[in-house]
């Protein structure tokens, strides 16, 4: 046996999140990169469906919540408490939290994996008291770890400069694509642009609405864009809308109104199947990200996987993951993403040239090589821990 680690698997049912999204596949590449490890998932008992069971490679360790807790309290009695047992118990090498919630005390070595700040950062992100409370708890928990992964050098910048952290303890592991998106058209894409009334050109939006994302520019670009190309290639902007039109949360239909964008040149196709994603990508003549912070990145990145430019913002972790595959600009730089976008509309040369691009990026990440980065570290951290220099 290799090293046996207990990973915290609370957003193991989440694949949708990042930190799931991030949970599963560095598991399962874990355990294919090195079949002799040992790679224990602990979770609530409803987080593994009987489908965990048969998942190659993996043992799962359930544990049980108490009943009838508030789901919050739940959620820190798992993480500070339940977890830590289960490692002792496991008899585990290494325990990796695969997000920013590390426990106060645990038996072995902990590494943990700081997506981003953006509670500390980003003031619209705070929440209440217990939210705040929360905070405190894991960034005061954070210099206990052995060692801490962030996705980007721009997140471990963010790290060392407001957490208490030694910078020979903070590592910089890439994430990765989906190996489903790639620039491979299949049968089904017809059908499933289809299937979300997309015209035959367009350029794509495919992330979230929080305030960060900065839809007034998504939307604003296409009030100098769309006369030239609103008709011929419009913005679809993706995904499952506000149900509340919020500071936080503000309704892109409402930025179409106040910004007078010509409704006919936006497509609000709503929330898209996961399997969907790759077509959406595939069709589209360019990706809009003009996000105001990322710890990483992964829909750039999707898109770039499947040979699609990306016209986005150059701050925090952008220019690490997009690279020279796409314009990046200023976030708020609402004419020169619309130049852009009329660009890659209308310039086959321009777009196949950065297409080429965004396949060449694109391959300079992978899961397995995550993978192998995170073992190293894991294999250093367990020499540590038994006096093996």
């Amino acid at each position: 046996m290799d090293v046996r680690i207990a990973i915290n698997a609370w957003f193991w049912d989440r694949p949708t999140t990042g930190s799931g999204q991030y949970t599963q596949h560095l598991s399962e590449y874990l355990v294919s990169v090195a079949p002799a490890l040992d790679v224990v998932l602990v979770g609530p008992r409803a987080t593994f469906s009987p489908a965990c069971a048969s998942t190659s490679g993996l043992r799962f360790r359930p544990v049980t919540l108490p009943r009838r807790w508030p789901a919050d309290l739940s959620k820190v009695w798992f993480e500070q408490v339940l977890f830590p047992r289960a490692c002792a118990a496991l008899g585990a090498d290494v325990a990796h939290v695969p997000y920013w919630a590390p426990p106060m005390w645990c038996k072995p070595p902990v590494v943990v994996t700081v997506h981003d700040l953006i509670p500390l950062l980003l003031p619209a992100y705070r929440g209440g008291p217990l939210a705040r409370l929360y905070t405190g708890l894991v960034s005061a928990t954070v210099p206990r770890a052995a060692l801490l992964f962030t996705d980007s050098d721009a997140s471990r910048r963010d790290v060392l400069a407001h957490l208490a952290v030694d910078p020979a303890r903070v590592r910089t592991v890439y994430l990765a694509a989906d190996g489903r998106f790639s620039p491979q058209a299949t049968p089904g894409d017809a059908a499933a642009r289809a299937r979300y009334g997309l015209p035959e050109r367009y350029a794509l939006y495919l992330a979230g609405f929080d305030v960060r994302k900065n839809l007034a520019t998504v939307v604003g670009a296409y009030r100098w864009a769309g006369p030239s190309i609103g008709t011929a290639c419009p913005l679809v902007i993706a995904g499952r809308l506000p149900q509340q039109d919020s500071a936080f949360a503000p309704d892109p239909r409402r930025l179409v109104r106040e910004l007078g964008v010509d409704e006919a040149f936006v497509h609000f196709p709503g929330f898209i199947d996961q399997a969907d994603k790759p077509a959406l990508y595939r069709g589209a003549a360019a990706f809009l990200f003009p996000s105001r912070y990322e710890g990483f990145g992964l829909p750039p990145l999707e898109a770039l996987a499947c040979g699609t430019p990306v016209v986005g913002s150059d701050v925090s972790s952008m220019p690490e993951i997009v690279g020279k595959a796409g314009v990046l600009l200023p976030p708020d730089d609402v004419e020169g993403m619309a130049k852009a976008l009329i660009r890659l509309a209308t310039d086959g040369e321009f777009r196949a040239a950065l297409s080429r691009r965004a396949l060449a990026q694109a391959a300079r990440f992978s899961w397995a090589q995550t993978a192998r980065q995170t073992l190293a570290a894991y294999r250093e951290v367990r020499g540590w821990r038994l006096g093996v220099s």
